[in-house]
């Protein structure tokens, strides 16, 4: 292959070992799922407690790794790694997609 430099193969295999969604998401199922999750990190993902992150907005690739990191108990927490550990794939990837799903809206300070 002569002239290629090596980062090129890693650029074509890069693809092949980045993980893959078996899980169609479904946001609607994932917003009753959340019902669960309303008391400490609200109804919307706002949070209600000041530990508790919120959760509107994030990037359901980011909710799902953390989800999984509880359930399977690499990422300690309490609470969260009882709450995860019933889990399943489909249901991580459900709330995933309805916390995904909300907008959450930013506005600066106003300049005095």
């Amino acid at each position: 292959m002569g002239g290629l430099p090596p980062i090129f193969f890693l650029a074509l295999a890069l693809p092949a070992l980045a993980p893959t969604a078996t899980v169609a998401a479904d946001p609607g199922s994932g917003r009753a799922k959340a019902a669960a999750c309303a008391l400490c990190h609200g109804q919307l993902g706002i949070s209600t407690f000041p530990n508790a992150p919120h959760l509107a907005g994030q990037p359901a690739i980011y909710v799902e790794e953390q989800l999984k990191g509880y359930r399977s108990g690499t990422r300690r927490h309490e609470v969260m790694n009882v709450v995860a550990k019933p889990l399943s794939d489909a249901d991580i990837a459900d709330l995933a997609a309805w916390f995904a799903s909300i907008t959450v809206e930013a506005t600066a300070p106003r300049a005095e």
